[in-house]
């Protein structure tokens, strides 16, 4: 019964779909970034893409902290 709680309470959750939401979490972040770095910014775009890495860096947060 000890060693079926022990092993029920390390299981992970990581499955090899999280790389690519980090790749796309970054990708996101570098379009922010050229966006923030342009003369001329497209405010629609940075708006999508600041509120795009804002979800994608919570669902990291909570993807991780359940590996």
């Amino acid at each position: 019964m000890l060693f079926a709680e022990e092993a029920a309470a390390t299981t992970s959750t990581y499955t090899s779909f999280d790389i690519y939401v980090l790749i796309f979490t970054v990708i996101i972040a570098i379009a922010v970034i050229r966006q923030l770095m342009s003369p001329k910014k497209n405010l629609f775009a940075l708006g999508f893409a600041v509120v795009s890495l804002l979800v994608f860096g919570l669902m990291d947060y909570v993807m991780i902290s359940g590996w």
